[in-house]
Parts: structure tokens; C-alpha cells; sequence
């Protein structure tokens, strides 16, 4: 995954795997990006959020929510409802991971969650959604694990999770550091089921 915008953004890899840090640029800086990790092959049950009134979004979120669905909408999926619960979970784990400076997963059940990190005030909004679309280069249709071209699911498990078809909702957050911006997405249901059909293609 690149991203050129001058500086380059790391993701970290989709919820129940281990990190996965991208390279750095020649100008040395580095951004990071962290997909949901690969899910159990037995769903635990979950339960939806109430449906309520939708809520009202900034500018910056609604252009998170509108770049994960013009991706869905390239594959046929349905668009993702945007779920003021997971917003703030996602806030609540941005806080530490600026806080900490420690860029990981939360230890979280019954969520999906996907993280990116850059330099601070770098990257324009829809650049922290879209490098994660941009994995959808090495997508391929088959059971989960076996969706990436590259032979690793790592390389696409951001896309994967903003494309499951059983994911309804999506949440998002940022915080800063002095040096770095963090943000959060979170996912319900959570994606990336082991041993679950996937299909890659556009429609």
C-alpha cells in the first residue's frame, strides 16, 4: 500500500492478526495503518445497535463514511450506516494510542477495527480511508484467508472489512500527538470471518 501524498502512510493489519508496518518514503517520515485482525471461524454473537435518528457528522466524518462507501458501492456492497456507539469506542482507543504513542489493536470482541497513523496535520481526510481502499489492487475473490493476490491476507484486510457484506455500521475517530495523528475505525458486525466467501468483484 502507498500512499503519495509526500509522506507515507503505515497500516497495521485487520482485526485478530499481528501488525503489519508499512516502509517509509524517501523523505523518511512514516505513517501507519492497521487493519481489523483475522476473526475466529465461529462468529461469537453480536448483537446491532439500536436504530436511531442519524446522527449529525462533520465535514471530516462525513467524508470518512462517504470514501468507505463509494468503495462498497465499486463492489455492489450496501452502504455502511455511519453508528454513534462505535464513534465512540473508535475516540476512546484514538485517545490512547495518541496518549501512548503505542500503535496497536484494542482488545476488543464483537467489533471490527481498522487503524491508521501519520504525521500530524499531513494527510487530508479521505487520504487515511483510501489507503486502505487502495489495497483492493491485490484483492482476489475466495474464503477468507485466501483473498489476496500476494498470497498474504494482510495486504488487503483493511479493504476487506470496509468491504464484508455482513458489516451494516461504522464509527471513526482521531487524536493527536504532538508528532502524529491516529485514527480509529471500528466495524459491527466485524468482518473477516475465517473460512467465509469473499468476492472481489466489481460490479
Amino acid at each position: 500500500m502507498a500512499v503519495k501524498w509526500g509522506l507515507l502512510a503505515v497500516a497495521l493489519m485487520a482485526c485478530n492478526a499481528p501488525a503489519d508496518t508499512k516502509g517509509a518514503d524517501a523523505t523518511g517520515e512514516q505513517a501507519k495503518s492497521a487493519a481489523t485482525k483475522i476473526a475466529a471461524t465461529k462468529k461469537p454473537a453480536t448483537k446491532e445497535p439500536t436504530a436511531k435518528a442519524a446522527p449529525t457528522l462533520s465535514a471530516e466524518e462525513q467524508i470518512w463514511l462517504d470514501t468507505h462507501n463509494m468503495a462498497r458501492a465499486r463492489y455492489g456492497r450496501t452502504p455502511l450506516i455511519w453508528d454513534e456507539a462505535l464513534e465512540r469506542d473508535a475516540h476512546i482507543w484514538a485517545q490512547n494510542l495518541a496518549r501512548t504513542q503505542q500503535f496497536e489493536h484494542a482488545d476488543v470482541q464483537g467489533q471490527g477495527e481498522n487503524l491508521w497513523m501519520g504525521t500530524r496535520a499531513a494527510y487530508p481526510s479521505h487520504a487515511m480511508v483510501q489507503s486502505w481502499v487502495d489495497e483492493e489492487v491485490y484483492m482476489k475473490s475466495g474464503a477468507f484467508p485466501n483473498v489476496s493476490t500476494t498470497g498474504n491476507w494482510a495486504d488487503v484486510g483493511h479493504m476487506t472489512q470496509i468491504l464484508w457484506p455482513t458489516t451494516t455500521r461504522v464509527g471513526c475517530a482521531k487524536a493527536s500527538s504532538a508528532s502524529d495523528d491516529y485514527m480509529v475505525c471500528r466495524y459491527s458486525p466485524p468482518g473477516n470471518w475465517r473460512g467465509e466467501a469473499f468476492d472481489a468483484t466489481r460490479k
